[in-house]
């Protein structure tokens, strides 16, 4: 047997778990910081404490939390209970040499979106000003900050939660000269006609804001990154279509500069970014 994490997970759970239920032992995971987040079928719960036990010491995790609800709410908070470990989940995520604070039992952070993150990095240069118009805990901001290094970021985040670690992670990354955190609804907090770049880093009926995106750009000019999930089938027309009905309200042109598949969502639906030049006619 190839020695894998699973594999040797498995190894260590093999006296235990039935051999009945031993295929049903996940073998995907998220780990942040020294955090593992799992998500157990209701038949293997009552095995719930030894399971995590052993997920933690393989994966060299303190805690181990159960995906009992996935993501939900406005906020994006994530349903979750710890099966291993102690009550304080707090954590530093590190990856590509930036420092993200954050609770996972409190807030979603997903590995499936590292390489946008990493993209982002290095997008803008020092003669920018960035919105940021969801911002969360920084997952787009701290790239852009501490490797960029725009002249300016606005980051605005909705979630009391979130914009403290924001407000934090800014600090850790010694960014506060970069980053101005926006607390509240994008709509109202984002600053108007400052922008050259502005990032909608959200999917779930994201074309909602993007007049908002438009009004953030100077003379509604500039690159918007526009994230949310389409059906495989529909994409790059069905988005491209959102955006130009919004760019008819405010006279200007569109042009599709890339995009990219971040990660599947559901069978036959995905997360895409797409970058989108904006310009007056």
């Amino acid at each position: 047997m190839v020695e894998t994490p699973f594999n040797n997970i498995k190894k260590l759970l093999s006296k235990t778990i039935p051999s009945e239920l031993f295929d049903k032992i996940p073998d995907k995971w998220e780990k942040v910081g020294d955090v593992g987040i799992i998500k157990l079928p209701s038949n293997l719960e009552n095995y719930s404490e030894i399971i995590g036990k052993n997920y933690a010491e393989i994966l060299q995790c303190k805690t181990i939390l159960n995906d009992v609800g996935g993501i939900t709410g406005t906020y994006r908070e994530p349903k979750t209970k710890i099966i291993f470990g102690p009550n304080n989940t707090e954590t530093i995520h590190k990856e590509n040499g930036i420092r993200f604070k954050l609770d996972p039992q409190k807030i979603m952070f997903s590995s499936g979106n590292m390489d946008e993150r990493i993209r982002m990095a290095t997008i803008s240069n020092e003669n920018e000003t960035v919105v940021d118009l969801f911002a969360g805990i920084g997952y787009f901001t701290l790239p852009l900050a501490v490797h960029s290094k725009p002249k300016k970021i606005f980051a605005c985040e909705i979630n009391p939660v979130a914009y403290d670690y924001l407000c934090g992670n800014i600090v850790l990354n010694n960014v506060t000269n970069i980053v101005e955190p926006l607390k509240g609804d994008n709509k109202e907090v984002a600053p108007k006609n400052v922008a050259n770049r502005v990032i909608l880093g959200y999917f779930n009926d994201t074309y909602k804001f993007l007049g908002t995106a438009f009004e953030c750009l100077i003379n509604h000019t500039g690159i918007i990154h526009y994230h949310d999930k389409f059906p495989d089938d529909v994409v790059p027309n069905k988005p491209l279509k959102n955006i130009e009905e919004i760019a008819k309200k405010y006279k200007c042109e569109v042009e599709l500069l890339k995009y990219k598949h971040v990660k599947s969502y559901a069978p036959g639906i995905s997360h895409y970014v797409f970058d989108i030049g904006i310009d007056e006619k």
